[in-house]
């Protein structure tokens, strides 16, 4: 029997103690944090006096615009758990951490080293002008050139610890997981990626990033939990970062 006009479909292959968060509610707390980041990190540009324009960013100004993205991005996503979901973080979006997590080390180490290069390497004979390596990496090493001294370490813990556990609680954690309960794998693999991807606002970037959404939504799938991909995805940054300090 059909359901009666005006009543929820359920989600699909909701099995017992999985997360009741559905595509809409993931979609919608999504936009809602991103709106909600961006206006706080707007009002802490505009407080500093500094030109959004600008060619550089102060490190100090870059940490505290990243702190305010996440922070109302964090907060969005307990209130998701607790007002349509489990009531818990940790059960709705997959973050917990085992041993076989060390496993995304090396995987995003190779990921940054060896399949994001290749990847590169025949766009970059094809249209040189635009994948050129210094091209790709520009961004990373402005980021790289902005810091010293004590500053070094927030840039260290803004790139290597907080974007990547932010990112992935937010994209594979939330978004993943709710695509995964309503479409196949592959289907919900493939849409995340490319909205991790496209939401960076690098043109120059989104190969790689998509495929490196790939590999983290891959890591996410195989264990169920975002414990890998989070370790994946510091390894990945933490090996840009040391490749663009030492070239």
């Amino acid at each position: 029997m059909s359901p009666s006009p005006g009543t929820p479909v359920p989600p699909v292959r909701l099995g017992e103690g999985q997360s009741r968060i559905t595509v809409g509610v993931a979609a919608a707390t999504w936009a809602a944090c991103w709106f909600a980041g961006n206006l706080v990190g707007s009002a802490v540009l505009a407080a500093s006096g500094h030109d959004a324009g600008a060619a550089e960013t102060p490190i100090w100004l870059t940490i505290l615009g990243a702190l305010g993205l996440w922070i109302p991005t964090l907060i969005g996503l307990q209130y998701t758990s607790r007002r349509y979901g489990l009531r818990s973080p940790v059960r709705d979006y997959g973050l917990s951490f085992r041993p076989i997590d060390l496993v995304g080390i090396p995987i995003g180490v190779l990921t940054q080293l060896v399949l994001v290069r290749l990847l590169y390497w025949p766009l970059e004979e094809i249209w040189p002008e635009t994948f050129s390596s210094p091209k790709v990496e520009e961004s990373a090493r402005t980021l790289y050139e902005s810091a010293d001294g004590i500053w070094l370490v927030g840039l260290v813990l803004l790139v290597v610890v907080g974007a990547p556990f932010v990112e992935e609680v937010l994209y594979r954690g939330l978004l993943q997981g709710a695509f995964r309960r309503r479409v196949n794998d592959g289907v919900a693999l493939m849409v995340v990626a490319l909205w991790f991807a496209l939401i960076h606002f690098r043109p120059v970037e989104y190969p790689g990033l998509f495929v490196v959404g790939l590999v983290l939504g891959t890591c996410a799938l195989v264990t169920d939990r975002i414990g890998m991909s989070i370790v994946a995805h510091c390894a990945f940054n933490a090996t840009g970062l040391i490749w663009v300090a030492t070239r």
